[in-house]
């Protein structure tokens, strides 16, 4: 069978696994509900002159938060529940290459992330019937959530591979996203400064997903942050593969 039909078909299997379980309906609501709460509530929208038209400060302040610990939510299972059950056996024995299953994998968990990101969307819609919103923030806001989702799910697939605990992966995976969201933060580059120096300190910041998240929240998509999400992506879904091969081996 070709490459795409392989993935089409690892894709279909779990994505239906994903809606089986109940698991992704959980995720898509709780994602919907805290970033609708923290954007209307929170930030106190509806007071007086608390309108962001760019939603900047808003709701694309919320879902790189919800995200780091949701994200891996929808992706522990990925290869952990197939380790844990004898199935990821069997699902190498198909006549197909590892990297497809991964891949197919991959995009079943980010469909599910997906979802969720555009079913935020009335929010959307409800700062436009009440201002003008900036539409270039917006779209930007919009692909850095989806950028961060889908790197966070490979961090979190690439640590799924390595475990047959669900409960370790995601405990695991929501650590490294941490980290690698606090990197960014000001306290932390203040901290890095004084040891480090600027320098040494920007060059750490820059590994930052936050970082890039929020370069692009503000509409500033360049080259650079989209190459970023794009090499973290590739380089966990490879070192997944790298797993894989070895435990089929």
């Amino acid at each position: 069978m070709s490459a795409p039909r392989n993935i089409w078909i690892i894709f279909k299997r779990e994505l239906k696994a994903q809606f089986n379980s109940m698991l992704a309906y959980v995720f898509i609501v709780i994602f919907v509900v805290l970033a609708m709460a923290l954007t209307f509530w929170f930030r106190n929208f509806f007071a007086p002159g608390g309108q962001d038209a760019s939603l900047e400060f808003t709701f694309f302040l919320w879902p790189a938060w919800l995200l780091m610990f949701l994200a891996p939510a929808v992706g522990m299972r990925l290869w952990s529940e197939e380790h844990r059950t004898g199935t990821v056996e069997l699902l190498l024995t198909m006549p197909m290459a590892p990297w497809q299953a991964i891949v197919g994998k991959f995009l079943a968990g980010l469909a599910v992330i997906s979802i969720a990101i555009l079913c935020s969307f009335p929010i959307v819609i409800t700062v436009s019937y009440l201002g003008d919103p900036d539409n270039g923030k917006v779209l930007g806001g919009y692909l850095a959530t989806f950028l961060y989702g889908a790197a966070c799910l490979a961090i979190t697939c690439s640590v799924s591979a390595f475990t047959r605990s669900v409960v370790a992966c995601l405990i695991v995976s929501v650590t490294i996203c941490f980290l690698m969201l606090l990197l960014a933060v000001p306290p932390v580059q203040d901290y890095f400064t004084d040891i480090l120096g600027g320098g040494l300190s920007d060059a750490i910041s820059s590994f930052s997903m936050f970082a890039h998240y929020n370069d692009m929240k503000r509409g500033v998509i360049t080259l650079p942050n989209i190459a970023f999400f794009a090499s973290l992506i590739g380089f966990c879904l490879f070192l997944t593969s790298i797993v894989i091969k070895t435990k089929r081996s």
